[in-house]
This record gives C-alpha cells, sequence and structure tokens, in this order.
C-alpha cells in the first residue's frame, strides 16, 4: 500500500466520498484523478481496496473494490491512560509513537502535582489518525476527553490493571513480570497507569490500589511520562509474544 494514498474513512462501506479533509489532501496535494487506485481504513479492523471515481474541488468519490478485514494485530483491550505533561509537544509525541506501536485507547487525567490542567483531545486525535494510517494499523485508538484522576478511578477496569510509580513505601512488582500472569490467566485487556512528572501524590497511589490496581516498577530508570507512557506499552506488546 503506498502511503499517499491510504485514507480514514470511519463509514466507508457505507459511504462514496472521502470525508473533506481527506478528499482536499487527495484532490489538491496527490492530485488524484478517476481511476486512480487508492486504500482506505475504517478503524474498526476492515480496509479496503478501492478506485478513484470523481476528483474534483474539494470532492473525491470512490467505488470499493474490495473489503479486506484483518485479524487481531495484538492479544487483548490495551488502554494507556497518563496526566498530560506541561509540554503538549511530549503528549503528542507520546501518542504519535504508542499509536505506531500498537494500543487500543488512550485516557487522560489531572492529579494533584499535574502541571497541566487542560488539554484539547481533538489535537490528539488527528495525531492518532495520522500516525495509525502511517503505522497501517487497522484500528483507530479510542481518545478521551481529560478528567480528574479520581472520576477515572471510578469507571469500570477492563482486565487487569497497573500503577506505575516510585514510592519505595508502597511494595512494587516489575511491570514485565505481572503482565506475563494475564496470559495464562486468561485477562482481556490491561489498563497502564502513569502519572506525571512530580508523580501520582501517595494517597492517589492507595486509591488506586483500593480500586484494584496492582503498584508496579518500570525497571530502574527514572523515566520522564511520556517515555514510561511508550515504555510500558512495549512491555504489554513483549509479555504477551
Amino acid at each position: 500500500m503506498k502511503e499517499t494514498r491510504f485514507f480514514y474513512v470511519p463509514e466507508a462501506d457505507t459511504l462514496q466520498e472521502l470525508p473533506a479533509e481527506e478528499a482536499a489532501h487527495a484532490v489538491r496535494v496527490l492530485r488524484l484523478a478517476p481511476g486512480d487506485d487508492i486504500f482506505l481504513t475504517d478503524g474498526k479492523g476492515i480496509f479496503y481496496e478501492a478506485e478513484v471515481t470523481l476528483a474534483a474541488n474539494h470532492h473525491c468519490g470512490y467505488r470499493i473494490l474490495q473489503r479486506m478485514p484483518q485479524p487481531a494485530p495484538w492479544w487483548g483491550h490495551i488502554h494507556l491512560a497518563m496526566a498530560p505533561t506541561k509540554m503538549m509537544e511530549r503528549v503528542e509525541w507520546m501518542a504519535e509513537k504508542v499509536t505506531e506501536v500498537g494500543i487500543d485507547e488512550f485516557s487522560f487525567f489531572t492529579t494533584r502535582f499535574s502541571e497541566r490542567k487542560s488539554m484539547r483531545a481533538d489535537r490528539v486525535e488527528k495525531i492518532v489518525v495520522s500516525a495509525m494510517k502511517q503505522s497501517r494499523k487497522p484500528w483507530k485508538p479510542v481518545v478521551n476527553e481529560l478528567i480528574s484522576f479520581e472520576q477515572f478511578l471510578k469507571r469500570p477496569l477492563r482486565g487487569r490493571g497497573y500503577i506505575a510509580h516510585c514510592y519505595e513505601e508502597i511494595p512494587r512488582t516489575e511491570l514485565v513480570d505481572e503482565l506475563k500472569k494475564t496470559v495464562p490467566e486468561g485477562m482481556d485487556g490491561v489498563t497502564l497507569l502513569i502519572g506525571p512528572e512530580g508523580d501520582f501524590s501517595i494517597d492517589e497511589v492507595k486509591a488506586a490500589i483500593s480500586a484494584g490496581y496492582v503498584p508496579v516498577s518500570l525497571g530502574q530508570s527514572r523515566l520522564r511520562t511520556e517515555t514510561a507512557c511508550l515504555v510500558a506499552v512495549m512491555m504489554a506488546h513483549w509479555a504477551r509474544l
């Protein structure tokens, strides 16, 4: 599949025209013409081979030639939840790289030591879509709005949850060792909690443990928030090979 001809169309099988932003790129940048081949993804596990039927102004029509359902690229539902950093560029970098590696859901929360109390999830959404197309992923990760850590802990936990922290007084096990247990135990998903640069507060860690999250370590190195996110997701993949 050529990168320049790969498009995200959420309802690809029911539509006959690319969304406005994708159409503008197809017609004005790539200068596609009727008869050109393109590939689509609906972000729900299906690729489509299609042919351009219309290319005019801001419109790009298509006809589906082949529907290609894709197998699940990894085992279980991987959910990363983090406290966004003060510099939004680092969050966006993280979202791009983690999407390329493979993930199902992003969540964002504010904590006691958070430096950023607001963010635009739509900006992260655009980066996720771009990374999904670039890395040829058939599924688009869900991007949730920013909420408080307290609100997040009230959400139902799918599978098993882990909270990474640096407090010596709260016993931790290695995340990679814990993740290996999820396969034989038949867990259908994991949720990974990563705090801000100043870590979670000790009370937040205890609250997460009370909510069913397992306290873990990501190794001996002290990592930046966005690096910790990438490492945790990589471990989730590696542990399930």
